[in-house]
């Protein structure tokens, strides 16, 4: 696993594809992942510390990880299939390491907002690095 970091939100309100770009922490390799506009807003909000009268699914989802007496230990990126990036969020309850299966969008909201570590496979940096080198 590579430890990366969020370093880019490119977001376009004309469009329906939004970038973020992860960057790895102690490197120079670095890969975008296209994601909805309501996931980059809620990476935006929690970046920028913006709170909202109510929870959002993202908020909800958070609430409901406490409320379980669980926590987020990381995210992973942990696979690249069909130009289509997976992830896994990693949480910790009672002891026991749970792995909840996600897209990579809303594993990164749930991050930001927590301030939890992310990290990709090896192979998938490898892999999409060396795709964007034969451009």
């Amino acid at each position: 696993m590579v430890p990366m970091e969020l370093s880019k939100i490119i977001i376009t309100e004309t469009s329906d594809h939004q970038i973020i770009v992860l960057k790895e922490r102690q490197g120079q390799r670095s890969f975008p992942i296209v994601i909805g506009l309501h996931e980059a807003w809620a990476i935006d909000r929690a970046v920028k510390g913006v709170t909202t009268p109510r929870p959002l699914t993202h908020d909800l989802i958070s609430n409901i990880i406490e409320g379980l007496n669980a926590g987020i230990v990381r995210i992973l990126i942990s696979d690249l299939r069909n130009n289509t990036f997976y992830a896994k969020i990693i949480l910790q309850q009672d002891g026991s390491t749970v792995e909840i299966d996600s897209r990579p969008s809303d594993a990164i909201a749930l991050a930001m907002q927590k301030n939890t570590p992310i990290f990709v496979a090896k192979k998938v940096l490898e892999e999409v690095c060396k795709a964007e080198s034969e451009f």
